[in-house]
């Protein structure tokens, strides 16, 4: 029988590797039956990545000397100790035996020792220690210190909010779709099923659970009658000013939920094309717009180049959902924290500035571009686009009247949890007829 301790160090394990925590949940825990045996090994992981920098201090201070690479295993182990023990409602007693019967199956006889004298060790020290990390900036707000700093030299004033936030469970958020039923409608049909929400006022179609459910539970959803979808995320096919008859393309469109949303909106466009560029994401938007009963033009391309998926029609409306650092979402993905490195927000950043000249071209002159990122960092948003109209005398600034969000230099910013969304940043650009 698998230890589900275990499975999760090894899932942790696999995650300081490089490896996002979605694509290593599934295949260790194919092997458990039982559904809240799944579930608890879920909260575990997701708990460790979110703690991580406090939990390996927390470590730091309970080892005499740091782990070998070759033990990252026992390394791993030990983090899902600490957590079941800072964090979690288990007995003390059951998430030291349980941990420490876990290296049973590691091959390692030293491990057993180590994991008990280090858990207990923890319990005997926990105040002494808790006193200690309040010192450390890592270990107090969770975050590797360079991030840390980028975000307090960008939001002076809401920088501990931000990473306060980031450790946050996420909402459960859901999207209407307004042309089969209203939002009153549904959080009748919600209510009546048992399960409270409340609207998300700045939205259209917003709809936030009291309790997460599974989708496919919830009344309406293989009938298209609602989406899943973060209230900020919701917010950008509003921004892209529809009418009947225009040409709209999303150039970055996985997993399909603003592609869907725009048409939901607007169904009567001349065309939507949506590009996406992994292969693997592609079903995914299949799958989207099949159970919503829509169509779009999909390509399997590099939005970058625009010769190989362009007819040369120009387009009334471009949305890039730019690729980016995704500093904004980490409480729905907190392996984010372990994954990104200083140096990504960079080159993400050139990405973004070649994606923006690129799509440039085929938009048509006094259409609009709404550029959008799920970053909190500056040199992804403000920075980009303050770059890009400097080089690009036909792109202007269509401001963005509405009550969400901080406003920026250029576009605006919605930070983590304000709102009860997801950080986000939205910008819209106009392009100047010739001779402007």
């Amino acid at each position: 029988m698998m230890n589900l301790r275990l499975a999760a160090a090894r899932i942790i394990d696999q995650v300081t590797d490089g490896r996002s925590l979605s694509d290593c949940l599934d295949a260790p825990l194919s092997a458990v039956k039982d559904a809240r045996d799944r579930a608890w090994v879920h909260a575990l992981c997701y708990g460790v990545c979110r703690y991580y920098t406090r939990l390996d201090a927390v470590l730091g201070h309970l080892l005499q000397k740091p782990m070998k690479a070759k033990d990252s295993d026992v390394h791993a182990l030990l983090l899902t100790g600490l957590y079941q023990l800072m964090y979690m409602r288990v007995p003390d007693y059951a998430a030291v035996t349980e941990t420490v019967n876990a290296t049973a199956q590691l091959k390692k006889t030293w491990a057993r020792g180590l994991v008990n004298a280090v858990l207990r060790e923890y319990l005997r020290s926990r105040d002494r220690i808790e006193k200690t990390l309040e010192a450390d900036p890592e270990a107090s707000f969770a975050h590797p210190q360079w991030w840390i700093d980028a975000v307090r030299q960008d939001w002076p004033y809401h920088w501990q909010s931000i990473l306060h936030a980031n450790n946050q469970h996420p909402p459960f958020a859901l999207r209407v779709n307004r042309r089969l039923i209203s939002r009153d409608k549904y959080l009748e049909k919600l209510a009546d099923a048992g399960h409270p929400a409340k609207a998300i006022p700045e939205t259209d179609s917003g709809i936030i659970l009291e309790t997460p459910v599974a989708a496919d539970e919830l009344p309406g959803f293989s009938a298209g009658e609602i989406s899943v979808q973060d209230g900020a995320a919701q917010l950008a096919a509003g921004l892209l000013d529809l009418a009947p008859h225009l040409r709209v393309l999303d150039a970055c469109a996985a997993p399909g939920g603003k592609l869907t949303h725009i048409l939901e909106i607007m169904p009567d466009l001349a065309g939507l094309s949506a590009i996406e560029k992994e292969p693997s994401r592609l079903p995914q938007i299949t799958e989207n717009l099949n159970r919503l009963n829509m169509r779009a033009d999909l390509f399997c391309h590099d939005a970058n180049d625009v010769s190989g998926w362009w007819d040369g029609r120009l387009f009334d409306r471009v949305l890039v959902d730019a690729p980016c650092s995704a500093s904004g979402v980490v409480r729905r993905h907190p392996d984010i924290k372990l994954l990104r490195r200083q140096s990504d927000v960079g080159m993400l950043a050139a990405e973004q500035r070649r994606l923006l000249a690129s799509l440039w071209q085929v938009l048509k002159p006094g259409g609009f571009l709404v550029y959008a990122t799920c970053s909190v960092f500056l040199q992804e948003n403000v920075f980009v686009l303050r770059d890009f109209m400097r080089s690009h005398q036909d792109a202007a600034e269509d401001k963005l009247i509405v009550d969400w969000g901080l406003p920026c230099e250029i576009g605006r910013q919605i930070i983590p949890g304000m709102h009860d969304m997801d950080g986000f940043y939205y910008a819209r650009l106009r392009k100047l007829p010739s001779g402007c």
